[in-house]
């Protein structure tokens, strides 16, 4: 019979028409979501644009070690109430918009008529009912580069990323545009490069009308083509201009590898956003140099990142974007490059805080450049702009600017599953300005073998106590040791930059550095220059003989037989190496008032009063009278001696002189607060030959044994963890506690150690 067929086939006429008229439908509701969340988005970039704009006393020599400290950095985020961050100048400060469940339903109800009509026989329907995501469904986007057009001018360069190749240096940066528009300046960005011709010490400035400058338009793909630019000219609207942000580059073979944050005002197949919305998204662009000498870098490759391409993006995060800087290439050959994200959501308190929702963290590729996984450890929240480094094999390093003004700095041997904080080395040394506000500056930070030693170079800015003025300055560390070599920029205002170090085949060796500064005669916009680090060059490798030769002298130093005999934790001559971990040492280098570290971090200051007197001798000093004040807690800005604050040994040989006729006398301690109005721990002798000391819970005890005079002891006061802290003589405990009265907090924390004495004006 024939019938039944006919009203089947009429059945799916039925069904046919009745989808194509709920499509339409549901077609016409997004695209007048899309047209209201699109012109929402272009007011928020725009918006964002524009923004961017008595007694006798001891000799002593003295040396500080610092103990493991440790903070674990959160893997994973509880989703939380997103709050903004003003005054940054970044891309992707704001979250997506949570899709309303209406737009889920008319989705569903689409979904459910391809299953009817899939019913009727039809095999393509049968695939497109398949479950597929709505990002995955979006064309994948085409780009194309265009060079700077008539009309168009760069205002402002941002930042700064050097990249050698071929023993080519170049200069990448992120291009603020300017075009007049109906008589208002309209702004938009692309990438600006220059190959660099250094020559002598003084600073060069990256002329913005002759850099190198591309912009990137998104197309819909024609055959895998973009419309050519004639076809753009006679009217296409196809091209469309996309914000290209904060480039991070890194070379990798025969190719320079550029990450970078973008935004398109049109939903196109990246990771974040939704359907109905416009896209923050990461961009990656394969490079090479230029045979042209004013083409600067050539970008070939340029794609983006979409969600297949991205292992382990986490759902706590609104999206990713680039930190500018360098990227790393691994020993293993793995590339990593620095990010920031987005948490979607933030909490109460963090909003009454004003806590800005960025974390930090790294995308990587182990094995080639089509496949990249997003570390699943992160910085905590409010830390952004960071830099990395492999400070040994397969060792990663990342400096964050968090919220609390300190610079936060990680480790990872796992390639960033987890994270944690250098609290014993490195973190939270520099710091912002004396306001602690300062944002979107990214630090200069690499590694490099000089003398044969590996160390770490940082450039950051130091502000001026009675100003807003950042100076440039050059830092070398070797994860234990911190010394400031001195300024780069003259009297440049100066913002985020950029270190590279390179040693030819002739062994001739260079350190470049690449800045922001601000044009001055009252103008917000940056200019960027660069210069060639000879003299601060030389320091280092001065810096690194002194720090060798001081190795070389402590390592021999073990003046109490007694503690060869008996090591433990508060004797620096125990089966372990004195100099690992040494940070300061005091000994012979000492004039008028100054009694000089060895390592040349921070000096101690001799307090004579009125009838003092301290004498320099080859190996420490004597006092009788004054005392000495190490200020490691008192350095401003920047805190070379920050561990003090969780983790110390302080270690002194000494030798007394003279018996007190009563009470006591200070042998050595630690006070803590802004003005170092409280005592923590102390060591002290005194009459009848007793050891005393005060415990950090602010209890008293005696040594069992007593001190003899003109006899050396190695006495030390030891903090752990930020809490437990004892006090010994020759590897003895004389007390052990938990501390009732440090708080870390930047106002609280240790101010000083004080030796011979503390000058009796505090309690």
């Amino acid at each position: 019979m024939m019938v039944p067929l006919t009203v089947d086939g009429w059945r799916c006429l039925f069904f046919h028409l009745f989808f194509i008229i709920s499509l339409f439908f549901f077609i016409f509701f997004i695209y007048l979501r899309r047209k209201k969340s699109s012109a929402k988005r272009y007011c928020e970039i725009r918006s964002l644009w524009k923004d961017q704009q008595h007694t006798h006393r001891p000799h002593t020599h003295i040396y500080m070690l610092p103990r493991a400290a440790a903070v674990k950095a959160p893997r994973t985020h509880n989703r939380r109430r997103m709050t903004g961050s003003s005054g940054r100048r970044r891309e992707g400060g704001e979250s997506e918009q949570r899709r309303p469940k209406m737009s889920r339903r008319v989705f569903t109800s689409a979904v459910l008529l391809l299953v009817v009509m899939m019913s009727c026989g039809s095999g393509g329907a049968a695939q497109a009912a398949e479950p597929t995501s709505d990002q995955e469904s979006l064309p994948s986007p085409s780009f194309a580069w265009r060079d700077k057009e008539e009309g168009e001018t760069v205002d402002s360069l941002y930042a700064p990323s050097l990249v050698e190749m071929n023993g080519k240096l170049f200069a990448v940066a992120e291009a603020q545009l300017k075009k007049n528009e109906h008589e208002k300046p309209h702004f938009f960005t692309g990438i600006a490069s220059e190959l660099l011709a250094l020559s002598g010490e003084n600073p060069k400035e990256l002329a913005a009308a002759n850099v190198k400058t591309r912009i990137l338009e998104k197309c819909p793909s024609e055959g895998g083509k973009c419309p050519s630019q004639s076809a753009k000219q006679n009217g296409s609207q196809s091209e469309m201009k996309v914000y290209v942000s904060r480039p991070t580059t890194v070379v990798k073979e025969n190719g320079i590898y550029m990450l970078a944050g973008t935004y398109i005002r049109e939903n196109v197949a990246v990771c974040q956003g939704e359907a109905d919305a416009a896209s923050w998204g990461l961009l990656l662009v394969k490079g090479n140099a230029s045979h042209e000498q004013d083409k600067g870098i050539v970008w070939e490759d340029t794609d983006g990142l979409p969600c297949t391409s991205i292992v382990g993006r986490h759902e706590s995060l609104a999206g990713e974007f680039g930190s500018g800087g360098s990227g790393v290439k691994m020993d293993d050959g793995t590339l990593v490059f620095p990010l920031e994200a987005v948490k979607k959501d933030g909490t109460e308190s963090e909003a009454k805080e004003e806590k800005n929702n960025n974390v930090s963290l790294i995308l990587y590729s182990s094995k080639d450049t089509e496949n990249w996984t997003l570390s699943k450890g992160m910085s905590a929240y409010g830390c952004s702009d960071p830099s990395v480094v492999e400070r040994e094999k397969g060792k990663l390093m990342m400096m964050t600017a968090c919220d609390d003004g300190r610079r936060r700095v990680y480790e990872s041997g796992d390639k960033g599953d987890s994270w944690t904080e250098a609290l014993g080395t490195l973190s939270r040394v520099w710091g912002n300005n004396q306001k602690r506000h300062e944002k979107g500056i990214s630090s200069g930070f690499i590694t490099a073998n000089i003398a044969k030693r590996n160390v770490m170079l940082v450039t950051l800015p130091v502000f001026s106590k009675n100003g807003e003025k950042g100076v440039l300055h050059l830092w070398l560390t070797d994860n234990t040791h911190i010394v400031d070599i001195g300024p780069i920029s003259g009297n440049d205002e100066v913002a985020a930059s950029s270190l590279l170090y390179r040693s030819g085949d002739n062994k001739k060796e260079e350190l470049i550095a690449l800045y922001e500064k601000k044009k001055g005669g009252g103008e917000s916009s940056l200019g960027m220059l660069s210069v060639r680090l000879t003299a601060q060059l030389q320091r280092v490798r001065e810096v690194l003989a002194t720090w060798k030769e001081v190795d070389k002298r402590v390592s021999k130093l073990c003046p109490s037989k007694s503690l060869a005999k008996n090591p433990s934790t508060g004797n620096a001559c125990s089966a372990v190496k004195i100099t690992d971990g040494l940070v300061g040492f005091l000994s012979g280098n000492f004039s008028d008032t100054t009694w000089r570290d060895e390592y040349l971090g921070v000096d101690a200051t001799v307090k004579k009063g009125t009838n003092g007197l301290a004498t320099g001798y080859a190996d420490g000093v004597t006092f009788r009278g004054p005392w000495a004040e190490w200020p490691v807690g008192r350095q401003g800005q920047n805190q070379p001696y920050h561990f003090a604050n969780y983790n110390f040994t302080l270690v002194a040989t000494v030798s007394i002189h003279g018996e007190p006729k009563s009470g006591s006398v200070p042998l050595m301690g630690v006070r803590a607060g802004t003005d170092g109005g409280t005592k923590l721990m102390e060591l002290s002798y005194g009459s009848e030959k007793k050891w005393r000391a005060l415990c950090c819970d602010g209890t008293t005890a005696e040594h069992s044994s007593t001190w003899e005079r003109d006899t050396t002891y190695q006495v030390a006061i030891v903090l752990q963890n930020g809490k437990q802290g004892s006090v010994y003589v020759d590897g003895q405990r004389v007390c052990e506690s938990v501390q009732s009265k440090l708080e870390t907090t930047e106002s609280k924390g240790i101010s000083h150690f004080y030796i011979g004495g503390d000058g009796g004006n505090a309690e």
